[in-house]
């Protein structure tokens, strides 16, 4: 990504959540416990599946593989938010700044692509069962994960390339706590219509586009699902699908806010944006966990073995 020489700034100062000292200790506490949780939680996940045989299926190939994008997400903005607390100043170069901004949105995008091809997945395995081993092989599951990457990384370019050719002149502060798009859109020397449209009617588009399959999906899952007699059944297959819809309203919710609307900025911004990029990812691996027997019982196994190994 080159920089035009127009560019006359060559640092932004991020102001962060606050500028009181006290808050921004209390600020690194948070932070830094829920970004240990998350990495633990994530990891967990990640190595439970890894090693128990039984959950080698699509379902948690796909529930391993939004484990890492949820820890890559967080690690995107959070080391160095928690650095920010403790530093006075809080300076990150242009390079620095669109390099955030390009992951932010490389991962975020595949993680949208991700959650609905997880509602794809629950609707082939509940609609069509008889047909889902067929559907749903080892390379089918492959090759649509790589696409989700690649829909990750064609919609973080159309994201960060408007940014890259904007003038910045000055100031050079951003009022948020990680590099975006129309954060840094309000600091431009020129016109930023073409940059914030094309933020809106990305951003937009993809979440809305994603949102809406995502619905249509859990609508022809829960007409099945109503029609089974057993009540255990219905129970069950509820309880699958439950911890799948709780992670997209919590991701979703703020996407839609932040991104489906004309560039206004709002007080909540901030708020919401922690709450995508910090709570989300951190509360993600408690969802599955404790709705998840299967998981639960790996991980007693896993913890099982690691006993037991350590005895005499």
């Amino acid at each position: 990504m080159a920089v035009r020489n127009e560019t006359r700034i060559t640092q932004f100062i991020l102001i962060g959540l606050s500028s009181n000292p006290d808050l921004q200790i209390i600020f690194f506490v948070i932070f830094l416990v829920m970004y240990l949780l998350t990495v633990t939680g994530n990891l967990l996940i990640l190595v439970t599946i890894y090693v128990d045989s039984q959950l080698h299926t699509p379902m948690y190939f796909f529930l391993s593989n939004l484990s890492f994008l949820d820890l890559s997400f967080s690690t995107v903005t959070v080391p160095r938010s928690l650095a920010h607390f403790l530093w006075p100043r809080k300076t990150i170069s242009f390079r620095e700044c669109i390099t955030q901004l390009f992951f932010l949105h490389f991962i975020g995008g595949a993680e949208c692509f991700h959650l609905t091809l997880m509602a794809y997945d629950r609707y082939v395995a509940i609609c069509n069962p008889l047909r889902y081993t067929t559907i749903m092989n080892r390379r089918a599951c492959f090759l649509l994960v790589v696409s989700t990457w690649a829909g990750g990384f064609i919609h973080a370019l159309a994201q960060a390339f408007p940014v890259i050719h904007l003038p910045f002149c000055g100031p050079n502060e951003i009022n948020h706590f990680f590099c975006d798009t129309h954060p840094l859109s309000l600091l431009a020397c020129s016109s930023t219509f073409i940059s914030e449209t094309a933020d809106m009617v990305n951003s937009g588009t993809l979440t809305l586009c994603c949102f809406l399959i995502v619905s249509i999906s859990y609508t022809y899952i829960i007409s099945t699902v109503l029609k089974i007699r057993s009540t255990e059944g219905r129970r069950k297959t509820f309880s699958t699908c439950a911890s799948h819809l709780m992670v997209v309203t919590l991701f979703f919710g703020p996407c839609v806010f932040i991104y489906m609307r004309p560039p206004v900025t709002f007080a909540a911004d901030k708020l919401i944006s922690v709450f995508y990029t910090i709570v989300t990812p951190w509360l993600n691996p408690f969802i599955y966990t404790l709705r998840n027997e299967k998981v639960k019982k790996a991980m007693m196994k896993l913890r099982g073995r690691k006993v037991s190994s350590l005895g005499p």
